[in-house]
């Protein structure tokens, strides 16, 4: 997908998975800035695969356990990360073949890709119709959004899982030069199994600290934070390519991880926006849950612009 005007995608039906992202240094120089494997094979490989680019889905992040109740009746969902629930699942949205559709309008490409995930799909209530969508606009803008209905009352909460390095991808570099500004005061404290232990921290005097725009460095993130405001949510820059993103979403939280674990150690930073952690098990945190007569919707754009 490409608008002709610098910014194009690659996306594959696999995961709903984000494949590329090419956009312009300020030398007009066209590169992809998301982490991504060469192969199909290397994308189904769960071990060597930690989400890159994919729709993730149910339910994005943890559920302590795997357990959750609604009106009374407990459900046990898929154990995939010790003995707690992560990213759906084993087999979630990042694991199916999506149908998909290309619209074209005079100023925007559209890539919808729809998923129906049967009642019972890894532990969670009712038939989830499922979509998300692509959209490249001429300006630089990349706009992901989610859309789900139920047939029976469900929680639901996607992101996207794209690793992003403006440098460049694909050159071995990592992020730690990147800097970054994010849109939130406070986050959530987690324990060593990464679930939250209680409400929303201030970052103010930690290395999480990012309210102002910061060098990365060598610091390790794998937080949640709480966004201070619908307005905006992150800003990510390189000095060196003079790449700059601004990150814009209608979600709560945006998680963050610097890809200390990858094999690639620190060659990406995943911005992932939408629901609080354990939210199912949390009443005090932003709700999730769907009912039949709703329509769960998501919107997260970035911008690209170079220095």
């Amino acid at each position: 997908m490409d608008t002709g005007d610098g910014l194009a995608i690659v996306v594959w039906t696999y995961g709903a998975t984000l494949v590329e992202v090419r956009v312009p240094d300020r030398h007009g120089r066209q590169e992809n800035v998301v982490l991504r494997h060469a192969r199909l094979r290397d994308y189904e490989d769960r071990r060597g695969n930690p989400y890159l680019g994919a729709t993730v889905g149910r339910f994005c992040r943890n559920i302590a356990y795997g357990k959750f109740t609604l009106d009374g009746r407990s459900y046990q969902l898929d154990l995939n990360d010790r003995r707690h629930h992560i990213h759906g699942g084993a087999y979630g949205f990042d694991r199916v073949v999506w149908d998909a559709e290309l619209t074209r309008t005079a100023d925007a490409l559209t890539l919808r890709l729809r998923y129906l995930s049967p009642d019972g799909d890894q532990g969670y209530p009712g038939a989830l119709a499922a979509e998300t969508s692509y959209r490249v606009e001429a300006g630089g803008r990349l706009t992901f959004e989610h859309r789900a209905t139920t047939s029976a009352s469900t929680i639901v909460g996607f992101t996207n899982h794209a690793y992003w390095n403006l440098g460049g991808s694909g050159d071995g570099g990592v992020i730690d030069d990147h800097r970054l500004r994010l849109n939130a005061t406070h986050m959530l404290p987690f324990d060593d199994e990464f679930l939250p232990v209680a409400g929303p921290a201030p970052v103010h005097g930690t290395e999480y600290d990012f309210t102002t725009a910061r060098r990365l460095g060598r610091t390790r993130i794998d937080n949640f934070f709480t966004l201070s405001d619908p307005a905006w949510a992150a800003e990510m820059s390189d000095p060196t390519s003079g790449r700059r993103m601004r990150v814009v979403t209608d979600q709560p939280g945006i998680g963050l991880y610097s890809a200390d674990r990858y094999a690639r150690s620190r060659a990406g930073l995943c911005l992932e926006t939408g629901a609080w952690p354990d939210a199912a098990n949390r009443p005090e945190f932003p709700s999730v849950r769907l009912d039949p007569d709703g329509v769960y919707t998501s919107r997260t754009t970035h911008h690209f612009t170079v220095d």
